[in-house]
């Protein structure tokens, strides 16, 4: 009998510290570690860009990142992903954060995201002077009419929802939807209104005419699903730098 029940002490003991374990937030490993790992692509402007020749970062994200973990207390490290691993990187513990993404029912299902601070606008881009001579919707969503996209981005999922009858073609990071486009393989991509100003500036890409309600999207940091003590922290960092004015002034700095 006591054999019986020093086997079932042992096991609750076990239990519960296997609890404990689990119970582990991200937030006291960055505290211990002193150091903040953020997943981002760079390849998004201007929220995340990287430079090849330093392997730095720039970019909103970026700015809001190094804030998260100066007040933290913590260096920052920035790991590189693309837009197919992003959420499977932060399920898997290869970082604690994500830059900005976009918030979907398909992310949702694996992943947690912090409160919104941003949202953008999606919609149709082509090229300079509208080379297909597209207008509207219907004018995109036919057969030969060429949609780029990239693999793994929420932007590929709308190609796919938007414009079916099109020729959907979908390119894999570090290609973009927009390169299609510049190269004259694909004519129409899609992105956010952020970015395709950016784009505009810089190549003159333009945005299709005729889409009167482009589709308003908010955008967060994506972070572990179960980790509900670091998306707390998080989401309170978000109430308080926005109430003292850094997240405007991030946006008003980036153009957005």
């Amino acid at each position: 009998m006591n054999k019986l029940l020093n086997t079932a002490a042992a096991l609750v003991i076990g239990l519960g510290l296997a609890a404990s374990a689990s119970a582990q937030s991200a937030l006291n490993e960055i505290l211990d570690s002193g150091i903040l790992k953020v997943g981002t692509t760079g390849d998004w402007n201007p929220m995340s860009v990287r430079d090849p020749a330093t392997n730095s970062y720039k970019g909103f994200d970026i700015d809001v990142m190094s804030e998260l973990a100066k007040d933290l207390g913590v260096e920052v490290e920035f790991v590189p992903t693309d837009w197919k691993t992003l959420v499977n990187g932060v399920v898997a513990g290869k970082y604690h954060i994500t830059g900005s993404a976009s918030i979907s029912p398909s992310r949702m299902k694996v992943a947690g995201f912090s409160n919104s601070y941003l949202s953008v606008q999606i919609m149709p881009f082509t090229g300079k002077g509208n080379p297909a001579g597209l207008n509207g919707t219907d004018s995109i969503n036919m057969a030969g009419v060429k949609v780029a996209t990239t693999l793994g981005t929420t932007f590929e999922g709308l190609v796919r929802k938007w414009y079916p009858n099109a020729d959907i073609k979908v390119v894999e990071a570090p290609a973009r939807g927009f390169q299609e486009v510049l190269a004259g393989r694909a004519d129409v991509f899609i992105t956010s209104n952020i970015e395709g100003a950016t784009l505009g500036k810089k190549f003159g890409i333009e945005r299709v005419p005729g889409i009167e309600t482009p589709t308003s999207t908010p955008i967060a940091a994506i972070l572990p699903q179960d980790d509900q003590i670091w998306i707390n922290y998080v989401n309170n960092w978000i109430i308080l730098k926005t109430a003292k004015g850094f997240f405007k002034d991030t946006k008003a700095k980036w153009g957005l």
